[in-house]
């Protein structure tokens, strides 16, 4: 295959995506009591559209507009600052969805395309590959967003909320630009992700459990290492005090093994545990203290965001 005919093929595919997905991403625009704002959705059910939780941060009212010239407007049904996902319910009829993808069979190399509003540009394409997988995106929470895509498909202010798709024309990431201009990074469609989609589409919030502990991932001594079966653990930096960490007895310089039977490794991996059905429920937590094995039992209480 020459030249010209690796081209042809590349641009078949972008123009076959283009075509496919950008009838179902709109232009949203946002009032806020501060203002306005701009971002972009993808339908993924009827009328049913995911964006970016900070797209709509404080949203007093929601426009949307796609590219055959329909303007609806639309409502806030559940939004999730830790995911910065959020669910719309569009006011009136809305284009074919998007179908959905699985951002954990993506792989380095392969081709997507992001799809948007850049700086108010509707209908806005760009292409490149995955440039890496697994990333963590830091939320205005301090809370972190886990498996990132990193893509060098160019992204900027409008961009996020649109969609990240295959070369299949699946959706497979929802875009960020908050990481800044022109670093592609996305919030992967998966297991975990969908569940979020879900709930924020049914009860409008999701529910987390909280710990009241502060942890970082840190270097384990040989010998703990060979206790843990990891090189690297959790340690345990403060815990906030009346919480559950605190009631249950957990000390700064504890490295955290395992909560409820799951190993954890790092802060991360904390989240990953800290689920609605948590809540509420006695769990052990398994701590290295000074050399020795420590059993906490603990219960989770509900997070609430301030």
């Amino acid at each position: 295959m020459d030249d010209g005919e690796a081209l042809d093929a590349y641009s078949a595919t972008v123009v076959r995506v283009a075509e496919m997905v950008l009838p179902a991403v709109a232009a949203v625009s946002v009032r806020t009591v501060d203002g306005a704002g701009a971002g972009s959705a993808s339908v993924i059910r009827d009328r049913i559209l995911l964006t970016s939780a900070h797209v709509v941060a404080g949203a007093r009212g929601v426009g949307l507009a796609f590219a055959d010239g329909t303007a609806v407007d639309a409502d806030v049904v559940g939004s999730d600052v830790l995911s910065d996902l959020a669910v719309l319910r569009a006011h009136g009829p809305t284009p074919d969805p998007v179908p959905l993808g699985d951002a954990a069979r993506l792989r380095v190399g392969q081709l997507v395309v992001a799809l948007g509003n850049p700086r108010g540009l509707a209908g806005s394409v760009t292409a490149g590959i995955v440039s890496a997988l697994g990333r963590s995106l830091p939320t205005a929470s301090g809370r972190v967003i886990d498996e990132v895509i990193q893509t060098d498909a160019a992204l900027n202010p409008g961009n996020s909320g649109g969609a990240l798709a295959d070369s299949a024309g699946r959706l497979v990431g929802v875009n960020t630009a908050v990481a800044g201009v022109g670093l592609g990074l996305a919030v992967p469609i998966n297991a975990t992700t969908l569940a979020i989609i879900d709930t924020l589409a049914t009860a409008g919030r999701v529910r987390r459990a909280w710990l009241g502990v502060a942890g970082a991932k840190v270097p384990l001594t040989p010998e703990a290492a060979a206790k843990v079966g990891s090189r690297t653990g959790m340690q345990v930096m403060s815990t906030v005090t009346g919480s559950p960490a605190a009631r249950a007895g957990a000390l700064p310089g504890d490295i955290v093994l395992s909560i409820d039977g799951t190993a954890i490794f790092d802060p991360t991996g904390l989240q990953r545990v800290m689920v609605e059905g948590a809540i509420g429920r006695r769990m052990e937590m398994i701590v290295l203290r000074h050399g020795a094995l420590i059993d906490l039992v603990l219960e989770p209480e509900e997070l609430r965001l301030q």
